[in-house]
C-alpha cells in the first residue's frame, strides 16, 4: 500500500527563517541605534550650538523610537525594540556624561528624573503608535494622528510662555522646524490622501485638547469656571 508523504513546503521554512533573521537584525539595530543616539546627544549637549541641542533633545530620541516601531515585525517586538533602544540610549548618555566629567546620574536625558521618566514613556509609547500607524484602516489613521499630536503638544508646551516646559529660545525657529517635520511625518505614515487628512485632523484636535488642558492647569481651573 502506497503511503502518501506530506509535501514539505520549503518556501514556508525559508520565509520563517527570513522573518527570524529580520527580527534579530531589528533588535540589534535598536540596541546600536540607542547607543549611537545617546552618545551623539551627550557630545552635542556638551559642545554643540544651542539650537542643535534643543532640536536633538528629545526629538532625535523620539524619531528613533518611531522608526523602530514602524519597522517592527510585531506589536511585542515594537515594545521590546523601543524599550531596548531607550535603555541603551540612557546607558550611552550616562557613559558620555561621565567622560565629560559630569555626575554619573540617571537624569542626563530629559534634564531631571521626571523628565527622564517622561522621555522613556514617550519613547515606548511613540514606538507602539508607530507600529499601529502601519495599519491601513482607521486605527492606522488614529495612531498616526496621535504620533503627530504628541510631538505638536510638546512643541506647544515648550514654545508657549507660562507652560510647564517653556523655553524662551525654543520659539520660533526650533518650534517651526519641529512642527514642519511633524506634519511631514504624519503625512508620510499614511498612504492615501484621505488617510493623511484624517491623521492631520486627529493631530490638530488632540494637540488642541492638550493645549487647553495646559492652559487650564496654568490658570488653576479658570477655563472650566468660565
Amino acid at each position: 500500500m502506497d503511503m502518501k508523504k506530506p509535501a514539505i513546503e520549503y518556501a514556508d521554512f525559508a520565509e520563517y527563517d527570513r522573518r527570524q533573521r529580520g527580527i534579530e537584525r531589528h533588535v540589534l539595530t535598536a540596541f546600536i541605534g540607542g547607543l549611537v543616539v545617546g552618545l551623539v546627544g551627550m557630545f552635542v549637549s556638551g559642545s554643540g550650538p544651542a539650537w542643535c541641542v534643543r532640536l536633538y533633545d528629545p526629538y532625535a530620541y523620539l524619531a528613533l523610537a518611531i522608526a523602530l516601531g514602524v519597522t517592527a515585525q510585531g506589536f511585542g517586538w515594537a515594545a521590546l525594540s523601543t524599550f531596548l533602544a531607550a535603555v541603551s540610549t540612557l546607558v550611552a548618555a550616562m557613559g558620555a556624561s561621565a567622560v565629560h566629567g559630569r555626575d554619573f546620574t540617571f537624569d542626563v536625558v530629559g534634564g531631571s528624573l521626571a523628565g527622564l521618566n517622561w522621555i522613556l514613556f514617550m519613547l515606548v509609547g511613540l514606538g507602539l503608535l508607530g507600529y499601529v500607524a502601519r495599519r491601513r484602516d482607521h486605527w492606522g489613521d488614529l495612531a498616526a494622528g496621535a504620533v503627530g499630536a504628541a510631538l505638536l503638544a510638546d512643541v506647544i508646551d515648550r514654545s508657549t510662555p507660562g507652560f510647564i516646559a517653556t523655553e524662551q529660545a525654543f520659539w520660533p525657529v526650533t518650534a517651526i522646524v519641529v512642527g514642519g517635520l511633524t506634519i511631514g511625518l504624519v503625512l508620510g505614515l499614511r498612504r492615501t490622501l484621505a488617510g493623511r487628512l484624517r491623521a492631520l485632523a486627529v493631530s490638530a484636535v488632540l494637540a488642541t485638547l492638550v493645549a487647553l488642558a495646559l492652559v487650564n492647569t496654568m490658570w488653576g481651573g479658570l477655563w472650566i469656571g468660565t
